[in-house]
């Protein structure tokens, strides 16, 4: 049987995201301004599967996306379809595991997989496809500094300034 994957558009203070979902779950949460490359990256990642456009089929899962990157700590309640090497799939598991408004360091999750080579860690976040939900922006590098994200540095250092507030006015009650 082939699979189905359901995809709509939606719009955020950070930019344009696309959600893309199988019977399973979440499968793609990323953000993108270009429409048509975007879709065709879909195509690419799942060759064998029907992609079918379903903007009026899926908008409380775009508005619960929306509010996941408005409002830090919301859990919008979505299974998650994770489709990788068993690699990426303990890779991505371990940054869920990064409480929200703390941040980890690539050498430090590569030693927790029991090597000194951040590298392999370093491919597997880069190949995460659910942004947020799957926390790669809290992986910095040892010096504390911010480095690469695949859908740009300025939407990884907000999302971090996002997350320490929530954290912050949580922790006080406010």
């Amino acid at each position: 049987m082939r699979d189905v994957i359901r995809f709509a558009w939606g719009t955020s203070s950070l930019g344009n995201f696309i959600v893309a979902l199988s019977d399973r779950g979440l499968l793609a949460f990323e953000f993108a301004s270009r429409r048509r490359a975007m879709e065709d990256a879909l195509r690419v990642r799942f060759p064998e599967a029907e992609l079918v456009a379903d903007q009026a089929g899926l908008p409380h899962i775009v508005e619960k996306m929306e509010r996941l990157i408005e409002q830090p700590g919301f859990d919008p309640g979505i299974p998650l379809d994770l489709r990788g090497t068993t690699y990426e799939l303990r890779v991505w598991s371990m940054l869920g595991e990064i409480p929200m408004g703390e941040t980890t360091s690539y050498g430090a999750l590569a030693a927790k997989l029991g090597t000194r080579d951040a590298r392999e860690v370093t491919e597997a976040i880069s190949a995460n496809p659910i942004a947020i939900l799957v926390p790669c922006h809290r992986v910095i590098k040892k010096d504390g500094s911010t480095s690469g994200y695949r859908w740009g540095l300025f939407r990884k250092r907000a999302l971090l300034e996002r997350e320490r507030t929530a954290a912050r006015r949580r922790s006080t009650g406010c």
